[in-house]
């Protein structure tokens, strides 16, 4: 199903871009998709019938559709590009990670365009006990349109989404060659860290988060009082939430007070391998309409998390830079930055 979600967000970015490939650019085209656990329901699915029918009765197509890279295999072979072509997997810092990699290879003249993002489908029975059985999820059962509720002094744990987000990259001077109908943000760094401290909970100081943010503005050329908006991880976790926003402190100092900082995952949930490339989307748009999208089911202010996070209605505002923050288990860490484009 993962590989559904990323065809067809591929088929809708590529139709959106207006692009129209040539067999010369289609070698030129690579194809970077992350996916933080790839065909998990296709495992539990394939492992039932080996149980109750044998290994013969176990599908040939078991082992290709659960392996994260086929999601950017199969968008290659739908579109026929021969450029570029792997898989990221770091958690929930997979799909993010892809857009990243896919920068670096517009950078250094590897590829012309990239189809990159994530995908990701695990809402399935195995997932939900083993996520429940390390109180990641939040519990609120009894009123899940209030369960995520990222930087709220009452979370208690995320809320698992699924879905896809793809997204065509390409040099300026190939967008400006093909006369690009729509541009809706140029990207312009990245950074990446790693926590080094624990295989599901983030520093506490959230030192390796500062360092993703640190680094990707270096890599951007930008200083840390240029940034109007933060697309936070904001997962809705007591700890993520809080190590988040010591991060966001130690990069800004007084000024982290001023910036507008908010988490979408209140709106569509957790998508995990799949939530960097969704939110960087949702930056992208944010810098383009000049409205930030709130944090909803901001309720209760928590001591420990006392930033501005856009309390549960939209805000307009003029944002000319902004970051996208992931984080995944394992201490992976990325920071997207986004400008406004100008002609």
């Amino acid at each position: 199903k993962f590989v559904q979600f990323a065809l067809k967000a591929a088929i809708e970015a590529i139709q959106d871009s207006g692009i129209n490939l040539s067999e010369e650019e289609k070698e030129r085209t690579g194809v970077i998709i992350g996916a933080g656990i790839g065909g998990l329901r296709v495992i539990e699915e394939q492992h039932k019938i080996l149980l109750e029918s044998g290994p013969s009765r176990v599908s040939p197509f078991l082992i290709p559709m659960l392996i994260p890279d086929i999601a950017a295999g199969q968008v290659a072979i739908h579109f026929g590009l021969k450029g570029v072509n792997f898989a990221t997997v770091s958690a929930c810092a997979s799909g993010a990670h892809a857009l990243g990699v896919a920068l670096n290879l517009l950078k250094n003249g590897v590829t012309d365009i990239a189809i990159a993002g994530g995908a990701e489908s695990c809402i399935t029975p195995l997932s939900l006990a083993g996520f429940c059985s390390m109180k990641a999820l939040s519990t609120r059962n009894d009123a899940p349109e209030k369960a995520s509720r990222p930087f709220d002094r009452e979370r208690d744990g995320f809320v698992m989404g699924e879905g896809a987000g793809i997204v065509v990259l390409e040099t300026m001077e190939h967008a400006i060659a093909r006369n690009a109908p729509k541009i809706y943000a140029e990207f312009i760094g990245a950074g990446m860290s790693c926590d080094a401290y624990h295989i599901t909970a983030p520093d506490p100081d959230g030192k390796g988060a500062f360092l993703s943010m640190k680094y990707a503005l270096e890599n951007a050329g930008i200083k840390p009082e240029d940034i109007d908006y933060i697309n936070a991880h904001g997962t809705s976790t007591p700890l993520n939430d809080k190590s988040e926003t010591s991060a966001i402190k130690a990069l800004l100092g007084e000024k982290a007070y001023e910036t507008p900082v908010s988490s979408i995952k209140s709106m569509i949930g957790h998508l995990l391998g799949a939530s960097g490339a969704v939110e960087f989307i949702a930056t992208a748009l944010t810098i383009k309409e000049g409205v930030i999208p709130p944090t909803i089911n901001y309720e209760f202010p928590d001591p420990e998390c006392d930033l501005d996070y856009i309390p549960n209605k939209a805000r307009e505002k003029d944002v000319k830079v902004a970051i996208s923050n992931s984080f995944g288990f394992g201490g992976h860490n990325i920071t997207l930055v986004l400008k406004k484009f100008s002609e």
